[in-house]
């Protein structure tokens, strides 16, 4: 017997491969057939240790083709098994859930060889091996003759430099033994085959060169090797697994456990379907409120008053803050919480030029509310009487002023309908309003009656326009369309007395009959449309702001207007006036042309955020006293609905993500459990050539499957479950459709689904991969 120091004299690194055996070396030549005989069970210890990495050697080196091992790191030793080495083995290690081309085109899919050529290989090593007629079957439906021949197959088709058998007929009857110790003999006429066994008589009947060994140590070596010429360096073409190669191995396996990837999948599902609800029932709620506030943002516009409130943080502080009953003698003087919220924005023409320029596309109607007085009068029987458009039966002046600043604040009831900023986008009234009777106004001096959808106007209106009626009685629209209305313009109606005071002249007949006076037509009688959310108007007459301009134009120059400027007393009555009540009384006399307010209408919901940064950037840069403060009432009924949709939405889906996590845990087990029972096939893939991250890629590929197969049933189930919910829903609060799940939720919701099952059943696929090979393969 030979010891591994006497082997060495004898033996040089050879041509293909030096293994290392318990201390032995043994060295090959090419085209030959070698066996090495052992006892019982040292074939699969050959092979595990080639399949392991040929690295467990003491001696620590061998050369392989002139390359020393020492330099190979793991991707070298896969690269290698994979273009080097054909595995035959004993129990054929087979993947079961791959058809027999998948399983001889996997060793050329991890070489990077294109779909077209490896099947064409695949197709010719099974005609080899006779499987010509059985290419399109899975394992279990052949013999195990015919596996036996599909694990040779698979061997040949990379074209590896050397077979390496592990008693393969160790499984096999003795006809079909015969069978392939032909085939393999055959093979030996082209490559190295090197056939481990311990049946002596199969060895010495087929084989060229026959090694012997025993506890280590060769016995025998029937033709020992003799020193050749070396080849240039080796080169390793390293491998690669493409993930939709991965995927395709753990779709195959998936689908042959469908009971199991069914519960699976449906379990992980379930933290899906509760999100999925929740957010259906929070996008459909957040969708009625906002249609809600769509629709009635015409009575809430973007409001901006020349005397407002500034909504301050510290004042709500101060309001809520608890008493502190102080034991002191002395009285603190305090503004309240109105005076000191007090505002006064300060608009002026330049600020009106901003706001008209605001985009169309955001707000095409601008409302402007005027404080000017119209001295209105109609001749009713031949009697002159004066009328007023207000909707009070009987009102003053500073009531008619108090209205009309309450309408600007809330933007309801106003008199005036908006300007268009470009025609071309609609007109206000031809929008929303349908004409019963008459024509829409086309001069500044057309105005129209305004009734609900009823038909109804403001008793008060018809009064004041002199009609004889009582609440409840009908006027046909022909006495209504076409009346005419008389203005009088200051100069008509206010007289100079000779203490330089004025008073209304009473004389109405000589106010009527003045020269300079306009004549107003009713035009048309209008109602809101039902499709419209711009019912703005308040029932009665409503006049445009063009109108409005031209009486404020021509009463500038009136002697009142003149006189008031250069007086700090009331003109009228005497009464001190302060400058703020000085400015109101020329306002309301007609001496300023700028707005008590502007009312902006945005076209959609979504405009008013951009219309408010549009607000804002005037502010900037100014001090507080300049800014312009602007009221949101719409915007802060969305705040409050908003964030309290926001924070049950946030609780219910903390909730329902607890389920998710449990999903990310099970998934972690169930692909533990799947390493476990895949574990001979990780020895498969090693042996073939597949990397450590090839291994986890592959179990990655699995959970990706099932994350994305929970994720589209999670979505599906909570797609369906909403038609219940909205019948339960309409039934309870006669809302419809308010379960609205959105696309984009629902692919939110898979691609979540997926990472936290990949995330999952990593730690697991991280496990497979430091899989050892050889240990992998004596798996059951």
């Amino acid at each position: 017997m030979l010891e591994l120091k006497e082997i060495k004299k004898y033996y040089k690194v050879g041509d293909t491969i030096t293994k290392a055996l318990d201390g032995v070396s043994v060295a090959f030549r090419k085209k030959e057939f070698v066996a090495i005989l052992g006892p019982s069970g040292s074939g699969k210890t050959t092979m595990l240790n080639v399949i392991g990495g040929l690295d467990n050697y003491d001696s620590g080196d061998m050369i392989i083709n002139g390359k020393s091992t020492k330099e190979f790191k793991d991707r070298d030793w896969d690269a290698y098994r994979n273009n080097s080495i054909g595995f035959i083995f004993q129990s054929y290690n087979l993947i079961s859930h791959q058809g027999i081309i998948d399983n001889v085109e996997l060793g050329m899919t991890l070489s990077g060889v294109s779909k077209t050529e490896r099947r064409k290989k695949a197709e010719e090593a099974l005609i080899r091996v006779g499987l010509k007629d059985h290419m399109n079957k899975r394992p279990n439906q052949l013999s195990g003759g015919q596996m036996q021949r599909v694990a040779i197959a698979r061997a040949l088709a990379n074209d590896p430099d050397i077979l390496l058998c592990d008693e393969p007929t160790g499984a096999l009857d003795s006809e079909t033994s015969v069978q392939i110790m032909a085939l393999i003999q055959e093979l030996s006429k082209e490559k190295l085959v090197i056939m481990v066994t311990h049946n002596p008589e199969l060895a010495h009947e087929y084989a060229d060169r026959t090694i012997e060994f025993s506890d280590g140590k060769i016995i025998t070596d029937s033709h020992p090797h003799i020193e050749g010429k070396k080849k240039e360096v080796f080169q390793l073409n390293h491998t690669k697994m493409k993930f939709t190669t991965a995927l395709r191995l753990s779709f195959n396996n998936i689908r042959t456990k469908k009971g199991r990837t069914f519960l699976t999948t449906f379990a992980s599902s379930i933290g899906i379907i509760s999100i999925g609800i929740v957010l259906s029932l929070s996008t459909g709620f957040q969708k009625q409120i906002d249609q809600t506030q769509a629709e009635t943002l015409a009575q809430f516009p973007i409001t901006i008053s020349q005397i407002t409130s500034e909504q301050d943080p510290e004042l709500f502080e101060d309001r809520m803050a608890k008493p502190t009953f102080p034991d002191t003698t002395a009285v603190t003087a305090k503004l309240s919480d109105a005076d000191r919220a007090q505002h006064t924005n300060l608009i002026d023409e330049n600020f009106v030029n901003y706001i008209k320029k605001i985009d169309p596309e955001l707000s095409n109607n601008i409302g402007f509310t005027r404080l000017v007085n119209l001295n209105l009068f109609r001749k009713i029987d031949d009697t002159i009487q004066s009328i007023a458009f207000s909707t009070n039966a009987s009102e003053s002046s500073q009531t008619n002023t108090m209205m009309s600043m309450m309408a600007a604040q809330t933007g309801i009831g106003v008199s005036s309908f908006p300007i268009q900023l470009d025609a071309e986008k609609g007109n206000f009234l031809k929008d929303n309003y349908t004409v019963l009777a008459g024509n829409y106004p086309t001069e500044a001096n057309d105005v129209v009656l305004i009734v609900d959808a009823n038909n109804t106007t403001n008793l008060n209106s018809l009064r004041n326009l002199g009609f004889e009626v009582e609440d409840g009685d009908q006027i046909d629209f022909d006495q209504i369309v076409g009346t005419k209305i008389t203005l009088a313009y200051n100069d008509a109606f206010y007289t100079e007395l000779p203490t330089g005071n004025f008073i209304p002249n009473q004389d109405l007949n000589e106010v009527y009959q003045n020269k300079d006076n306009e004549e107003l037509t009713i035009q048309g009688i209008l109602r809101v449309k039902s499709s419209s959310t711009m019912d703005l108007l308040a029932p009665g007459i409503a006049y445009s702001d063009a109108f409005a301009q031209k009486v404020i134009a021509t009463n500038q120059q009136s002697q009142i207007v003149k006189a008031q400027k250069n007086s700090e007393t009331n003109v009228m009555t005497n009464e001190k006036l302060d400058a703020s009540q000085k400015e109101n009384f020329l306002s309301v006399l007609g001496a300023s042309e700028i707005p008590y307010s502007i009312m902006i209408y945005p076209n959609d919901f979504k405009a008013k955020d951009a219309i408010l940064d549009y607000l804002d950037a005037y502010n900037q840069g100014k001090d507080k006293k300049d800014q312009i403060i602007y009221t949101d009432l719409a915007g802060t009924m969305t705040q409050l609905t908003g964030g309290l949709m926001d924070a049950i939405t946030y609780v219910l889906v903390a909730f329902a993500g607890i389920s998710l996590v449990t999903s990310m845990i099970m998934i972690g087990i169930i692909t533990y459990t799947s390493v476990i029972e895949r574990t001979k096939e990780i020895g498969v893939l090693k042996a073939l050539g597949a990397r450590k991250k090839d291994i986890t890629r592959v179990f990655d590929a699995e959970t990706a499957i099932l994350g994305v197969g929970s994720g589209v049933l999670g979505i599906a189930i909570a797609y369906f479950a909403t038609f219940p919910i909205n019948q339960l829903l309409y039934h309870l609060t006669d809302l419809k459709n308010v379960a609205t799940l959105d696309p984009i939720h629902a692919i939110l919701l898979i691609i979540v689904s997926t990472v936290l099952t990949m995330l999952g059943g990593h730690i697991p696929a991280k496990m497979a991969a430091k899989k050892d090979a050889a240990i992998a393969l004596r798996a059951d």
